[in-house]
């Protein structure tokens, strides 16, 4: 059995904009997540990571390239073997509201994925629904309420009980936190890897906070402009960060120490990302990069590996 649950290799998702318009959302990426880890995903919005993580469970089909689970590809399966990884691969939303039928109960809700694959009945159905809501620290008689009836981090709680209810081994979370106040990210996150412990479960956790990304990933990967820049182990991409833009990110950082804020020198970039409907040739960043050299302007830097398990694409990085 590989150690590898999901890999991705040379993905591209691009959606037509308008008359001979594509707009390049992910534009050849290649990573592997392996099993029982979460692999955190950063960037700026409109970097592509959304598009990503709902290309790697198949609500995209990818416009180029492959994606694995368990060895096996996404595309060319039965009916029924999609059936089955549409039941290992599930999702977590950004949006707790929108993405809970108002109309449907909670009960109901979670229980979707149990009716469509015929998990459980009758009692041994709500069984089921008690102990999911349990799991996520809500009540058995929260299954008789609307998602009206909750505040923001118990309506994702709820998303995640929905998410578990067809046991999975793989969940993208996307911006799980982003929507919540900042007294309840850290316990969702809590949740998260408590569940992970539980369950044995894998993670593709995207997000805009860096520190809850550092806190929770094993590694984290870099995106811009619906390309990889740089990924490593989460500690060794905070220590030492290899690509300008990952050193832009982490410089935006405020250290929980002051006298690290006085020496750590702050990088500002110049200008708003490109359009993914213009994006510039060579190097994606070169645009905004403070490193920039004549070569950036006009050749792809390739994707490689410049330490053990520390991949960047840059022609500025050596190794």
């Amino acid at each position: 059995m590989s150690e590898y649950l999901v890999e991705v290799q040379d993905v591209k998702k691009h959606f037509k904009s308008g008359a001979n318009q594509v707009v390049k959302s992910v534009d050849g990426i290649s990573f592997a997540i392996r099993r029982g880890e979460t692999l955190g995903l950063v960037g700026e919005s409109g970097s592509g990571k959304s598009t990503l993580g709902r290309t790697i469970v198949g609500l995209y089909e990818a416009t180029a390239g492959q994606v694995r689970f368990a060895g096996k590809p996404l595309t060319g399966h039965t009916r029924e073997e999609r059936r089955a990884f549409d039941r290992q691969a599930q999702m977590i939303f950004q949006d707790p509201h929108a993405s809970l039928n108002p109309k449907m109960k909670v009960g109901d809700i979670i229980a979707e994925g149990i009716d469509a694959y015929r998990l459980a009945r009758g009692k041994a159905r709500q069984e089921r629904i008690v102990q999911l809501l349990e799991k996520v620290g809500l009540h058995a008689e929260h299954a008789r309420r609307f998602p009206h009836e909750f505040s923001g981090g118990q309506r994702q709680r709820i998303g995640i009980a929905r998410a578990l209810a067809v046991e999975p081994s793989f969940i993208v979370a996307d911006e799980p936190i982003s929507a919540l106040d900042v007294s309840i990210q850290a316990q969702v996150v809590n949740l998260l890897e408590d569940l992970q412990r539980e369950e044995g479960l894998t993670y593709l956790f995207i997000a805009h906070d860096l520190h809850m990304v550092q806190h929770i990933s094993n590694r984290i990967g870099v995106m811009y402009l619906g390309k990889m820049m740089e990924l490593a182990a989460s500690d060794e991409l905070f220590r030492e960060p290899l690509h300008p833009y990952t050193q832009a990110l982490m410089s935006a950082i405020p250290g929980a120490d002051p006298s690290q804020r006085e020496t750590r020198e702050r990088i500002v970039l110049r200008g708003d990302p490109p359009s993914p409907l213009h994006p510039p040739g060579g190097c994606p960043f070169h645009t905004r990069c403070p490193a920039a050299r004549e070569l950036c302007a006009s050749e792809l830097p390739a994707w490689r590996e410049v330490n053990e398990d520390h991949w960047v694409a840059c022609h500025l990085v050596e190794g």
